[in-house]
């Protein structure tokens, strides 16, 4: 019987290993599959802002880090955009995988949309309150009565501007206030100051200092001091969560790229200058002044980080605005992906 028993429980032993072999082997299968499967991109399709506050974009496409991390078999497709909005709406309709954008189009789009994710901070800082030197206008308390140019309704310097009218006392007329504000294109403000149609503008840079130096207009707040000053996420890189999720790899590969362009923006400034001011020549045609852009940049501050309790303020005061239904954002901010590319 002792003989038997032994025979009985080498035999179940021996199967049991067959068994628990094959199961292992069908889960590296899966495994090796699955990695295959979510990493499938043929080509990734970035948009951006002409603008300063993009630099980073900038910079990882000029200096090829983007190519350097996802190698020859990935195309990259690139798109510029005017303003937010229209950012989002390429987002949206499936124009654009990813890219730059300021965090207020981003999340005022997530409440109505749920389908994209920020990924990464870019720049933090670099939005200003300039005026017509003749506007009578020397503290945000003057802008009662005033016209102020925002680059467009809902966007991060609309509500920056809400946010320190807010500071003040002061409300825009929209919400029972008494400052008036108008969509203007930051790159034709200027105008508009010589013209006097307009008092003031809350606008990101170049454009400030652009004004400043153009149109004779005043700083009335820096970076340091408008809205949340310099702790003011004022760019984020974002990307769908379909592009993200189907592609985790390359998604991390595209944050080692980003970061490395921060790096390089951090330790290269004067050449990272004239690399924008390259890009922007020949993207739009246009050839900015170096001593503007250099001012600019002192500004600003790249950086991956995101300050979310500031977003969650943002989406409050968007909310009180009437841009969105609800200020929960919860899910917005996702940093798993850059916490792996930079360990």
């Amino acid at each position: 019987m002792k003989k038997f028993n032994n025979f009985w429980l080498l035999t179940v032993l021996a199967a049991l290993t067959v068994v628990l072999a094959a199961c292992g082997g069908d889960s590296d299968e899966e495994k090796t599959s699955e990695t295959t499967e979510q990493d499938n991109a043929t080509e990734v399709r970035i948009g951006y802002f002409p603008n300063m506050t993009h630099i980073a974009t900038i910079v990882a496409l000029e200096k090829g880090f983007y190519e350097e991390q996802l190698g020859k078999d990935i195309k990259i497709t690139t798109r510029t955009f005017n303003d937010g909005s229209a950012f989002m709406e390429g987002m949206s309709t499936d124009a654009i995988d990813l890219g730059t954008v300021g965090p207020t189009p981003a999340l005022n789009n997530y409440i109505k949309n749920p389908q994209h994710e920020i990924i990464a901070g870019a720049v933090n800082g670099g939005a200003v309150l300039v005026a017509r030197a003749d506007s009578g206008i020397e503290t945000v308390e003057d802008l009662a009565g005033k016209t102020v140019a925002i680059p467009t309704f809902g966007s991060t310097q609309d509500v920056g501007l809400m946010k320190t009218l807010q500071d003040a006392g002061l409300k825009v007329k929209t919400s029972g206030g008494d400052v008036n504000t108008v969509k203007q294109a930051p790159a034709d403000t200027a105008a508009l100051f010589l013209q006097g149609e307009i008092d003031a503008a809350a606008t990101q840079e170049p454009w400030g200092v652009n004004i400043e130096t153009n149109a004779g207009g005043k700083l009335i707040l820096g970076p340091d001091e408008f809205a949340w000053g310099n702790e003011s996420t004022n760019t984020v890189l974002v990307a769908t969560k379909a592009f993200t999720s189907a592609n985790p790899e390359t998604t991390q590969k595209i944050l080692k790229a980003h970061a490395a362009a921060i790096d390089f923006i951090n330790e290269n400034p004067a050449e990272a200058i004239q690399l924008f001011l390259d890009h922007v020549k020949e993207i739009t045609g246009k050839e900015l002044s170096k001593e503007e852009v250099e001012k600019a940049f002192e500004r600003l501050t790249p950086t991956t980080s995101v300050n979310e309790e500031v977003l969650k303020e943002m989406a409050t005061i968007s909310k009180d605005a009437g841009y969105i239904t609800s200020d929960n954002i919860d899910g917005l901010v996702n940093l798993s992906y850059l916490e792996e590319a930079t360990k």
